[in-house]
């Protein structure tokens, strides 16, 4: 837990503090501990935490109503091109949320796609965010759930309908118990990045709608009062705070040993009109939701003549976007390779160590610091960037001018999906196991590589996806403290967009394919990597 522990207080702990001292701090040094009552009890602020915490309910429900049928096909279907689709699922998931607001906005608001066909509006309207909250983490409960799914025994299922269970409950008491934690996993990501929606809010919902994340970024950005930012985000924090608590005291009452095999064991083609119909139930859902956006992006990324690539060449040029940028746009799509690398690994060697101190269950420390891992993907990004720039820029930590200051923050997003995709399958591992293998004469790291690696590498391999993917499009902290003259996909989308003109427009669109299509080939790859390393060990 060394490593771990030290890492988030470093970098997160003492960032979010910092920047919430200076706002509660008096000129005269003295706390202003009375802003607390004062703004907790205005009514728009009640309203905007009454809107935060509902649409998250909402999102989260309807997120999992709708991926549950995906996450069963992935895991226990097998069709044609079933790689390439898991790829082209997950893509939604790494484009910046102000790219998504604008994809929605494009297809449901004026002169939007359904506008122009049936007179359909859905901006002005909460659905616009819900449906858009769908697609951004469509592919968190798809990969989660999914993946454990995948490795679960069908024999145990197939063994309680000979005893006489019915399909449903035979699923109902063996699978979905078994299910438990990476469904609650992948609930708690998803109602944390909805609470904590940005983007996404900003664009489809206007002035109507406001979370406390959009109203720390007014109230910071705007209007200048970091005091009133500095209790929205100890608000959000607490709030946050208790939801995980939550969601630690049930998953330990849910943990279980189960019995997992290799997942290419669990595929079948699918048997009967019932998996049929689920299956293009599920491929219209991938198609209408996810796909017709993503192509309301790339038609919109063609044109500027030069026979549809005007867009894409004027990406070469620093001065096609009227002096927005240091260095021709085009450079942004290596910056942000890189810089997603590098927060990959430290992601994965942060929460790979945090996963596996975390199944050692010793005393209330380590379960505590179970629910502080998922704190990042609660807490305000803006405060996260802002307290970065007044933090880490003097020694022993004067990072401003590193270029490791940016993955370092990408990574703070990646470590809660790396723990929390591995760490169901390492809970899952029978201890019997291990401690036959100590009986044999394995020291613990032989142990580890020889029972828990085998087990846990295809997890491995999806939480490395998973940590890409956000590195590759996150956007909130990355904003404060991308250097002009290297910036990331995302902080450039979101400058072209925030500039007029059509050529500004089309160029953030041109960048938002390439990133789709970055992120695609990168988890088409890792897709590969998996399904080659299954054929050489069985």
């Amino acid at each position: 837990m060394v490593l771990p522990v030290a890492f988030f207080a470093v970098f997160f702990a003492y960032p979010v503090a910092a920047i919430v001292g200076r706002g509660l701090r008096a000129d005269d040094g003295g706390w202003q501990l009375g802003r607390l009552g004062e703004v907790l009890g205005r009514p728009d602020i009640a309203d905007v935490l009454w809107f935060t915490t509902w649409q998250a309910f909402a999102s989260t429900a309807l997120t999992l109503l709708i991926g549950l049928p995906a996450a069963y096909v992935f895991a226990r279907l097998d069709f044609p091109g079933k790689q390439v689709l898991r790829a082209v699922v997950t893509v939604p998931f790494v484009l910046p949320t102000v790219v998504v607001g604008t994809a929605f906005l494009a297809l449901v608001g004026r002169g939007g796609l359904l506008d122009e066909l049936w007179g359909v509006r859905l901006d002005t309207t909460v659905w616009a965010i819900l449906l858009a909250h769908v697609f951004f983490n469509y592919a968190v409960v798809v990969r989660t759930v999914g993946g454990l799914w995948a490795q679960l025994d069908p024999r145990q299922e197939e063994a309680a309908r000979v005893l006489g269970a019915s399909r449903f409950g035979a699923w109902r008491r063996v699978t979905l118990p078994a299910l438990a934690p990476a469904v609650a996993a992948a609930a708690l990501m998803v109602f944390l990045f909805t609470y904590t929606s940005f983007g996404i809010v900003q664009i489809l919902g206007g002035p109507a709608y406001r979370t406390l994340e959009a109203e720390i970024y007014r109230q910071t950005a705007q209007l200048l009062d970091l005091p009133t930012a500095a209790v929205l985000t100890l608000l959000q924090f607490a709030a946050v705070g208790a939801i995980l608590a939550v969601h630690a005291w049930t998953v330990r009452r849910r943990e279980t040993a189960l019995r997992l095999v290799d997942a290419a064991q669990t595929a079948r083609r699918p048997r009967g009109a019932g998996q049929w119909a689920l299956l293009g139930g599920v491929l219209l859902t991938v198609v209408l939701l996810l796909l017709l956006p993503l192509g309301v992006l790339v038609q919109r990324s063609f044109g500027g003549g030069s026979g549809g690539l005007g867009f894409y060449r004027a990406l070469q040029d620093a001065d096609a976007g009227g002096g927005t940028f240091l260095v021709p746009p085009v450079e942004a799509i290596g910056n942000s390779l890189q810089y997603a690398l590098a927060a990959t690994a430290v992601a994965l060697v942060v929460g790979g160590l945090a996963a596996a101190a975390l199944t050692r269950r010793a005393g209330r420390l380590v379960r505590g610091f179970d629910a502080l891992l998922m704190l990042p993907l609660g807490v305000s990004a803006v405060t996260v960037g802002f307290g970065f720039l007044i933090t880490l820029d003097e020694p022993p930590l004067d990072l401003r001018s590193s270029w490791i200051l940016v993955p370092l923050a990408q990574a703070l997003v990646g470590v809660p999906f790396v723990v929390r995709t591995m760490l169901p399958v390492l809970r899952a591992v029978d201890e019997r196991l291990r401690e036959a293998a100590a009986v044999l004469g394995a020291s613990p790291l032989r142990a580890w590589r020889e029972v828990d690696l085998p087990l846990v590498r295809r997890a491995l391999l999806v939480a490395a996806g998973f940590a890409f993917a956000v590195s590759l499009g996150e956007f909130g902290a990355t904003v404060f403290i991308a250097r002009p003259d290297n910036p990331t996909l995302p902080v450039a989308v979101a400058r072209l967009l925030g500039r007029p003109g059509e050529l500004n427009y089309g160029q953030a669109m041109a960048l938002s394919t390439i990133l789709m299509a970055v992120c695609a080939v990168a988890l088409l790859l890792l897709e590969r990597i998996r399904i080659t390393e299954r054929s050489g060990e069985f």
